[in-house]
């Protein structure tokens, strides 16, 4: 186990920054966090916020998200303000730098979800505390770290891990490749014709490519899994987009994790989801429930991963 003086010269370089983006980490921060967030889990480490206050601005429904950073604070010693856009000045259109000033003397950071990340990066412009990407449509980096550090807890490494996600090309997928790109795991994004990951994010995550990883696209979910030690799904339509939700059923309809796509993929092959989950549309039942110890691990891997980075962001190493 890394010293606790190790995990703080590691982390203190990111203490008190963004986190808007994947890529805001470097390789030894994220598997110096991982390691943080091991101790927190298992309770051998405690860290004590001192009453600081995490605020949360969230525009999408929330689940996961939610509950995980205000229990992730009330571990640490710290508070939550529900900032509901709903019953504040926000939902009536006062400006952003407005709001972020404000609020960055009253909070110690903020976790924000909503649609644009152009709106995030417009709080991190005007904040003077730490923004957190509690999900945009662009990336969901929150998700990607306790993703992976599943994936580590099941197999002791993640420099040559195949993952490949079948499904969408969207928030996940695009935070999925720029982690796994900077962690040396293989990342294959199967999707349909017309439903591939974003370009940009595409040859962003191979720029970041680290210790040997390679970043893919195909259409064949058949070609995707084999020799993948992860089949990742999601949705097939993500928040905002429920109007296509017929339309998209029937072309992902060949996307669908089942038991025999699994077969396809290494025989040590674990399934993950990001929940919530549609069983009958991405995933089976069957699947799903074959598999429900990883995808639940990795749903509580949420809370360890967010009270890690929130512990090193407000300065509690």
């Amino acid at each position: 186990m890394a010293s606790a003086f190790g995990l703080a010269s590691k982390l203190n370089s990111f203490s008190k920054n963004n986190f808007l983006s994947s890529s805001d980490l470097n390789s030894d921060q994220i598997f110096s966090l991982f390691e943080l967030a091991k101790q927190l889990k298992s309770g051998n480490r405690r860290i004590d916020l001192g009453n600081r206050v995490l605020g949360l601005i969230f525009k999408k429904a929330s689940t996961r998200t939610r509950v995980s950073f205000q229990v992730a604070m009330a571990r640490l010693g710290g508070q939550t303000i529900d900032l509901n856009p709903q019953i504040t000045q926000l939902g009536r259109g006062e400006p952003i730098k407005d709001t972020a000033r404000v609020l960055s003397r009253y909070c110690d950071a903020l976790a924000i979800r909503t649609f644009s990340q152009q709106e995030l990066e417009e709080y991190a412009d005007w904040a003077t505390i730490p923004i957190i990407n509690a999900l945009t449509d662009l990336e969901h980096p929150c998700q990607a770290l306790a993703d992976y550090l599943t994936i580590q807890e099941k197999f002791g490494e993640l420099k040559g891990i195949n993952l490949s996600y079948i499904g969408d090309g969207n928030n996940v997928a695009n935070s999925l490749m720029i982690c796994g790109a900077i962690l040396g795991v293989n990342v294959q994004i199967c999707s349909p014709t017309g439903f591939e990951a974003d370009k940009k994010i595409v040859e962003k995550a191979k720029s970041l490519s680290n210790f040997g990883s390679k970043i893919s696209i195909c259409n064949d979910p058949s070609e995707a899994v084999k020799e993948s030690q992860v089949i990742y799904t999601d949705v097939w339509a993500s928040m905002g987009q429920e109007e296509e939700q017929l339309k998209r059923k029937e072309i992902f309809e060949k996307y669908k994790v089942d038991q025999k796509l699994i077969g396809l993929a290494d025989e040590e092959v674990i399934i993950l989801h990001c929940l919530p989950a549609h069983r009958g549309e991405e995933i089976t039942e069957e699947a799903l429930e074959s598999q429900s110890r990883n995808v639940f691990d990795q749903a509580e891997n949420r809370l360890h991963v967010q009270q890690a980075l929130l512990a090193v962001q407000l300065g509690g190493l």
